[in-house]
């Protein structure tokens, strides 16, 4: 009798987050889920380990085919601890969200939602991130139920090439509204910041970190183009950092 696959759900905002929930329903019917997510939020905390104080994990439920832990550190954290010490073998798929808000562009440097996605697959475990553009914690995830159960069917079906992981963006629209998923690439984009200064009561000053988001390509071919025109938004995405159209002309300076 071929066995169920063994799928770990995680996210950045924390292990009550209403996304997380909403995933949680979406995936149980593949297989065998075990949860391991952050006890409180960690929005923006990226591919942060925590390496200064001990981890601590707090077993929530316990059930034959479903799982779920809390974990004092990062998401990152959270992978890393569910493939060492709570899971009894190799995860065969990894799921992270339904974040908060979008991840499209640069925001996937900054998010721990996909930090936690490209920790799946530096494990080689095929590994996909979900987010909604809605930053609201009352976000309605029902309209992107339908896309995610089909995206997480087909990643089970296919599997990701090693050291390829997902990048789903959703437009936060009702189902009727939504054209359909499209495969694209990363669209340029920057943050303008700014700090606020502020006094506390004891005369102390202290920041907070403002900004807007400003797209810098345009082209129709890129996550953010899709989910304006009405797509989810699918980016293939490597953990291989190297800038291979600059090795050659980099290479020449030192000849």
């Amino acid at each position: 009798m071929k066995r169920k696959p063994l799928i770990l759900l995680t996210n950045d905002d924390s292990i009550k987050a209403p996304g997380l929930r909403a995933l949680i329903e979406i995936v149980k019917p593949f297989g065998k889920v075990v949860v391991v997510a952050p006890d409180r939020p960690q929005s923006g905390t990226a591919h942060a380990v925590t390496v200064n104080h001990p981890l601590r994990l707090h077993e929530i439920a316990k059930e034959k085919d479903y799982e779920e832990y809390s974990c004092t550190g990062t998401p990152a954290d959270c992978v890393k601890l569910a493939f060492k010490v709570v899971l009894k073998r190799r995860a065969d798929f990894l799921f992270s969200g339904i974040n908060h808000g979008t991840n499209s562009s640069i925001n996937i440097i900054y998010s721990g939602t996909m930090a936690a996605v490209f920790e799946g697959a530096l494990a080689g475990v095929s590994s996909a991130g979900f987010s909604l553009a809605d930053y609201r914690l009352d976000a309605d995830f029902r309209s992107s139920a339908p896309y995610i159960k089909k995206i997480v069917s087909e990643v089970i079906k296919n599997r990701l090439p090693d050291g390829v992981c997902l990048n789903v963006n959703i437009p936060a629209i009702p189902e009727n509204r939504i054209k359909g998923i499209k495969v694209c690439r990363q669209a340029e984009g920057t943050w303008q910041e700014d700090f606020v200064e502020r006094t506390d009561p004891q005369g102390r000053k202290y920041y907070w970190m403002t900004g807007v988001f400003v797209k810098t390509g345009h082209g129709k071919d890129t996550d953010e183009w899709a989910m304006d025109n009405r797509y989810i938004a699918v980016v293939p995405v490597q953990f291989d950092f190297t800038a291979n159209k600059a090795v050659k002309p980099i290479t020449n300076w030192f000849i």
